[in-house]
């Protein structure tokens, strides 16, 4: 899921919820994301729902019991770019952004996000998320889903305040997102065609929640339903394409841009596009069959050959090829905002499809 890029921790929106400057949203998390608000009433708008969204997140997860609290306030304090969040604030503008269901719109779509997470670190058996101990390694595994399960419920309580339309829309992006899952730990079936599969995972997974939140933005914002749709269409593909150009990042980057050492899904055996482009190749030069036979051997745990597939991946024409892929969704992304008018929020959603264009180029 897109969740990737790290925010300083003196910067992250709502590390403390205190009012001060740990506890507001910041202009840094769009120079996290690649967008640019030229016009300083909207970005005013949308840093202050953004910081109404973080106030409202830890009242939403607190709970009689204080351990209960604790663990379902560990991944909200940990920060994040809260993406999510700001796709509802971004899209309220083409309505009204201090409509009352706008804030707890994003907070329903954030809840739900880091459910996910707390069960994506089980599956994933990781160690940390966002710079600090998982749930799980922190707790337990039975625990992580527990409290995964218990955000939720949250999210659809607050959703029930929203009304039915709100209610089912959650439950469907839920049910989409279920079935990403499931496909991701399937597999392929024979005869399907891998690239065409994760992406098909992608959007299930990621986009289909991105375009939920953008969507949201829009309608409780009241925006004209044919805006609503556009903004649903742009947050499904841009959500996407997102996803993508990290999957590049981690082998492209020779730092830590992507949040995570470079080479990370390689040496888990985690067949992200380059590396599915790479293996359906039928390039007969020395370096890409060399590539294709480390691919296939799985895990690179061995730091050399490990080393070897980066260095012949940076150099493939698979990691091109993905490269275009990207730029398509993020040029189609940009297609599917053209009945928005031209206001400094759909340049907001323009600069994004720049950023991701050219982050991995």
């Amino acid at each position: 899921m897109v969740d990737s890029v790290v925010i300083p921790a003196g910067e992250r929106s709502g590390a403390t919820g205190s009012g001060g400057r740990r506890g507001r949203a910041s202009t840094s998390q769009f120079g996290a994301l690649g967008l640019h608000l030229a016009d300083s009433r909207v970005e005013a708008s949308v840093l202050g729902l953004l910081d109404r969204v973080e106030v409202e997140l830890r009242a939403s997860v607190a709970s009689a019991d204080p351990f209960v609290t604790e663990a379902a306030r560990h991944l909200v304090e940990a920060g994040g770019k809260r993406f999510r969040p700001l796709l509802v604030a971004l899209g309220a503008q083409f309505g009204d952004p201090n409509a009352p269901q706008v804030v707890p719109a994003a907070v329903v779509m954030e809840l739900t996000h880091l459910a996910t997470l707390y069960h994506d670190d089980v599956m994933d058996e990781a160690a940390v998320r966002r710079g600090a101990p998982s749930a799980n390694s922190r707790w337990t595994n039975s625990v992580a889903i527990l409290v995964g399960d218990y955000l939720f419920a949250r999210a659809a309580d607050i959703a029930a305040d929203l009304g039915p339309v709100a209610v089912r829309l959650q439950a469907r992006t839920f049910a989409r997102l279920v079935h990403g899952q499931i496909a991701e730990t399937v597999g392929p079936r024979p005869g399907d065609d891998p690239v065409a599969h994760y992406l098909s995972v992608i959007a299930e997974k990621t986009g289909s929640l991105i375009a939920t939140s953008a969507r949201f933005g829009g309608m409780f914002g009241g925006a004209p339903s044919e805006h609503v749709e556009a903004l649903a269409g742009y947050g499904e593909t841009i959500g996407v394409a997102f996803q993508l150009s990290d999957d590049l990042l981690d082998i492209a980057s020779e730092s830590v841009q992507s949040g995570k050492t470079p080479g990370t899904d390689l040496r888990e055996g985690v067949p992200t596009l380059p590396v599915l482009y790479a293996c359906a190749a039928d390039d007969s030069d020395a370096s890409s069959v060399r590539l294709r036979e480390i691919l296939a051997t799985g895990p690179l745990v061995d730091d050399a050959l490990h080393a070897e597939a980066l260095g012949l991946l940076r150099e493939s024409p698979a990691l091109k090829r993905a490269r275009e892929t990207v730029r398509s969704y993020a040029e189609d992304a940009r297609a599917q905002l053209a009945p928005l008018p031209e206001t400094p929020s759909r340049q907001a959603l323009e600069s994004l499809c720049d950023y991701i264009a050219d982050r991995t180029s």
